[in-house]
């Protein structure tokens, strides 16, 4: 995920130019890869005895830990160890001077500068970054259980574009400044423009625009167009150009099922074959009642037999609705 932002920056945002200075590479390395090889007495012997345990006792983290109903096991406690190691790795192997991270790593962070500056008698430095937090004040990440994901595999590109087209005015021009390359004259005229016209929701769309085609690219930020237009403006035309890449994506949680489209083959077929409504007169009158759609329009015949390219889509795909949030795809075999 990282490698592909960095590659999408230097591609899509990176303007070379006069006064612009040089672009470097950035390095992505894997600490197990020294971490795994560095023998445990050799460890507790070499660096780990130059960190001392009451400032790895003190650090306001530790406390906190200790504190709590839980506790601290020993795995947590040598955390703080095992990143001034990094640190010092990365120092002596690659000349790396400077540490970053948001403020809660604060701790960790002078454990480094403690170790590298005693080992080797250089200075380093550390940078720390205030921590995005949601509207109630949580972190956002993993723990918290709301984290946003560079990986597709974990967030969509619509999903990405989703989370920051939601945004309320209160963020919205910090994220602007936080998470875009938009010079800050641009980004003053995009919120003064918001204040004359706040329905349009300009800026987070702006902002969710430029986030999600540097994780992702253009294409990224095309699909998660598509995917915007399919689901809340009800676009035949985008579902049909959608993969099947992008229809998984989208609909996570619904049901897919591969049919063959037989002669006369009508709307109540597809939906029990589907199992999309139950079995008998409820599941008709499922449909009589105006509770399923087809591809964004609704069908309350259960007898109208399935036409192409109107109940099934150029590329041979039927997206389900029953009710306001059971969706289904059906996949069209042999058309």
């Amino acid at each position: 995920g990282l490698e592909r932002l960095l590659r999408n920056h230097r591609e899509l945002f990176w303007e070379p130019g006069a006064g612009s200075g040089r672009l470097g590479r950035a390095l992505l390395l894997d600490n197990a890869r020294w971490l795994g090889r560095q023998p445990l007495l050799s460890f507790l012997g070499g660096a780990a005895g130059r960190l001392r345990m009451g400032t790895l006792l003190s650090r306001q983290s530790c406390q906190a830990r200790l504190r709590s109903a839980d506790g601290m096991s020993l795995a947590e406690f040598l955390y703080p160890a095992l990143q001034a190691y990094d640190f010092l790795h990365l120092h002596r192997h690659h000349g790396c001077l400077i540490q970053v991270g948001g403020h809660d790593q604060l701790g960790n962070i002078m454990s480094g500068y403690d170790l590298v500056t005693k080992m080797t008698g250089t200075d380093v430095f550390g940078i720390t970054v205030p921590l995005i937090t949601s509207t109630t004040g949580d972190k956002l990440g993993k723990t918290a259980g709301n984290a946003v994901w560079l990986n597709r595999d974990k967030t969509s590109p619509f999903e990405l574009y989703q989370f920051f087209v939601r945004q309320q005015d209160n963020v919205v021009e910090k994220y602007l400044k936080l998470f875009t390359f938009l010079p800050l004259e641009e980004i003053a005229h995009i919120m003064e423009m918001h204040a004359k016209e706040p329905e349009k929701w300009g800026p987070q769309k702006r902002l969710a625009a430029e986030v999600t085609k540097l994780v992702h690219g253009r294409e990224g930020l095309e699909s998660a167009k598509r995917c915007t237009k399919a689901l809340y403006h009800s676009s035949v035309e985008a579902l049909e150009e959608m993969s099947d890449l992008e229809l998984q994506e989208l609909f996570r949680q619904a049901p897919s099922a591969e049919l063959m489209l037989e002669p006369g083959m009508n709307v109540l077929d597809m939906c029990r074959k589907a199992n999309a409504i139950p079995d008998g007169a409820s599941g008709y009158q499922k449909i009589t009642d105006g509770g399923v759609s087809i591809n964004g329009t609704r069908v309350t015949n259960p007898e109208a037999v399935l036409i192409l390219g109107q109940h099934i889509l150029k590329n041979g795909v039927s997206l389900l609705r029953v009710g306001k949030k059971n969706y289904y795809i059906i996949k069209w075999l042999q058309l």
